[in-house]
């Protein structure tokens, strides 16, 4: 409940902090929207020829695309602020502040920076979330409904925890955001299944740069597509993927010299 009050406290800071550019807000609904209409118009050029994609039908890769902006939206929210200010304040020493704070340090520098213009993307991925729903109609139970939000969490975990370790390279190396910029790039591919990619590439977005786990699996259990294999290897590498980051931080807290140095 204390990590709760802390989340609901950065959340707020946030609000107060950022009402004060509100044209940011309309700023981020056009960007959203113009991404949004984009891949829908994408998606209806593409089934205008053809009625599967890989084995997906048009609502099948549309709830994809709701999990592509949600979980989008997620890392816009807290995790993607929250690591680059990590970074900048492992740069100028300022993370000394964050260490003498009587809370775990991860977590604060995990949720003290909150984009609020961010909920913008997750309220659309649910929009069209529930949109690809109503379309799939009786294909999706309750079992698949479960698994969705597990998977949708293991992917969350997954990608917290690779972020977090990109983000504790800054304790040795010094620009480390060009490392989320390309995770922000590969992202992009996460807008479709896959399985439609070649093998290298495929293997690349499942354990290099983990995007599958953040869009296509919570999508193929949503339509019926998951298999336990699948559902138990995500589980697993959320678990292990978890430990190694908190490790490393671990570590990395150890090389860092801060502002005494």
């Amino acid at each position: 409940m204390n990590y709760i009050r802390l989340l609901i406290a950065f959340f707020w800071i946030g609000v107060v902090s950022e009402v004060a550019y509100r044209i940011n807000f309309f700023f981020q609904l056009f960007q959203s929207l113009i991404s949004l209409g984009v891949a829908v118009t994408g998606l209806s050029v593409i089934f205008s020829f053809t009625d599967t994609l890989g084995g997906w039908g048009h609502e099948e890769i549309l709830a994809l695309v709701g999990v592509y902006i949600f979980v989008g939206g997620i890392i816009g929210l807290v995790i993607q602020p929250g690591m680059q200010q990590f970074i900048e304040s492992v740069r100028d020493g300022t993370l000394d502040f964050t260490l003498t704070k009587p809370e775990d340090a991860q977590l604060l520098v995990s949720i003290r920076q909150v984009n609020i213009w961010s909920l913008i993307d997750i309220v659309l991925g649910l929009g069209v979330l529930a949109f690809a729903l109503v379309r799939l109609g009786e294909k999706v139970g309750v079992l698949e409904a479960a698994q969705f939000l597990l998977m949708l969490t293991v992917g969350t975990v997954i990608i917290y925890s690779f972020f977090l370790i990109l983000a504790t390279l800054s304790f040795w190396f010094v620009r480390v955001e060009n490392f989320l910029t390309i995770f922000q790039s590969m992202y992009e591919a996460g807008r479709w299944p896959v399985s439609l990619y070649p093998g290298w590439l495929r293997y690349g977005l499942t354990f290099v740069v983990p995007v599958a786990f953040a869009t296509t699996v919570p999508a193929e259990a949503l339509t019926g597509r998951l298999t336990l294999v699948t559902l138990l290897m995500a589980i697993a590498i959320a678990a292990v993927l978890f430990t190694i980051s908190r490790f490393f931080w671990r570590i990395g807290l150890r090389h860092y010299s801060g502002t005494s140095a």
